[in-house]
């Protein structure tokens, strides 16, 4: 079962849970892959790789908001938002741990050659391709800055 058909399968099992966090989660999910799938220049499909990068867009959408309701004191909000992320993070594939990020980076750095901080867009298009779907970017980008230091 691909991810679309699992999300729809999900979406009826939240409506008789009456759950209604992760029915709000999982329609927005559906509605993003509808969107990608009747995009112009698509081939009508929904492969894995891209509705796992569109549940990755909207997982980062859903911090950087409960980040700004927290700063704003809107804690409810940013609570709603955060239950949000959960959901969505289920469909995601395992993320790796600080450990495994910074042993794959240190590869890849030593792999690519780099030694110095102005190597940092070499590591950083290698890392990125390399680890998609496996981490954050950004924390791709501050383990990298890290480490070449």
């Amino acid at each position: 079962m691909n991810l679309f058909d699992q999300v729809s399968a999900d979406i009826k099992e939240a409506m008789l849970a009456k759950d209604k966090i992760r029915l709000q989660a999982l329609r927005g999910v559906k509605k993003e892959f509808l969107e990608a799938k009747t995009a112009k220049g698509g081939d009508g499909e929904l492969h894995d790789d891209t509705a796992i990068k569109i549940i990755q867009k909207m997982v980062k959408q859903r911090k950087e908001s409960a980040d700004i309701y927290a700063s704003q004191g809107r804690p409810e909000l940013a609570e709603g938002e955060l239950a949000e992320v959960a959901c969505l993070e289920n469909y995601l594939p395992k993320q790796m741990s600080l450990e495994e990020l910074e042993t794959a980076l240190k590869e890849i750095i030593a792999q690519v050659g780099a030694s110095a901080p102005s190597d940092m867009g070499k590591v950083m298009g290698v890392a990125t391709k390399a680890l998609a779907g496996k981490t954050e970017g950004k924390l791709i980008s501050e383990t990298v800055k890290r480490l070449l230091a």
